[in-house]
């Protein structure tokens, strides 16, 4: 009779085994990637950030080139606008970059994949900002190409890029304002921000940049233009808030 019980007993533990064992999910597998703020630190705590926007107006006139061309004319056309300076509605000046200061390298990833285009024999975006790493270059006129970078932190690349290489590849590692020509065609030229962190932004043609998911407190804006130079702000950003600055780079 013992003997008897101890079986069943043995089988209605075996049995309840087995029914939680089918009731239960399929445990989650693990990726051997790891999330972006798992990668070489701490990002901002979710709710502990807020947003820069900043407007950069200029009272100048704007510094605008035209010049002749008389080559690849089917694909440059006769004649180049060189736009230095832009100043837009209300005095908004474009293409001024600006960036949070002294950020340290961030685990936090930009989303935004950089790209760098030669369409119309003019570089497009003439002013860019990434984060370090590797940048897309195209070739949208079918004719050749070459990309020349002048840099200090960042090795110098020179390559050409003929007619039938549509993409290249390029990679900037350290943070630095790259200078971007074309030894084919010598009046393109582009500037790229490099950045070891995400917190950046370009002014567009109403000189307004955003800066998004900026961790709480006091930081230093650093705004740059290839004609004007460098000019800082302090600023105190508050979490889930909206941090609006007015910089006039004449008056500041």
């Amino acid at each position: 009779m013992g003997i008897a019980r101890r079986t069943v007993g043995l089988l209605v533990v075996a049995l309840a085994a087995a029914a939680c064992s089918n009731d239960q999910p399929d445990a989650p597998r693990v990726s051997d990637e790891r999330a972006p703020a798992e990668v070489g630190g701490a990002s901002p705590a979710p709710g502990n950030t807020g947003t820069i926007e900043v407007r950069v107006t200029y009272g100048g006139a704007p510094v605008v080139e035209t010049l002749r061309i008389n080559k690849d004319t089917e694909q440059c056309g006769e004649a180049t606008t060189i736009e230095k300076l832009l100043v837009g509605d209300h005095g908004g000046l474009a293409n001024a970059v600006v960036s949070v200061a002294a950020a340290e390298r961030s685990a936090v990833v930009s989303r935004v994949e950089p790209q760098l285009d030669q369409r119309g024999c003019a570089f497009r975006p003439r002013v860019l900002a990434m984060q370090a790493g590797e940048l897309e270059i195209l070739n949208s006129d079918g004719v050749l190409h070459n990309i020349h970078t002048y840099s200090t932190a960042n090795a110098t690349i020179n390559k050409a890029q003929p007619k039938f290489k549509k993409t290249m590849t390029v990679t900037f590692s350290e943070p630095e304002i790259v200078k971007v020509t074309c030894d084919v065609h010598s009046w393109m030229q582009a500037w790229v921000a490099v950045f070891a962190h995400p917190y950046f932004d370009v002014t567009d043609a109403q000189g307004i940049a955003t800066i998004e998911k900026v961790p709480a407190g006091p930081h230093t804006i650093e705004l740059w233009h290839e004609v004007l130079g460098r000019r800082t702000r302090e600023v105190e950003v508050k979490a889930g808030d909206r941090t609006q600055v007015a910089f006039d780079w004449e008056t500041s």
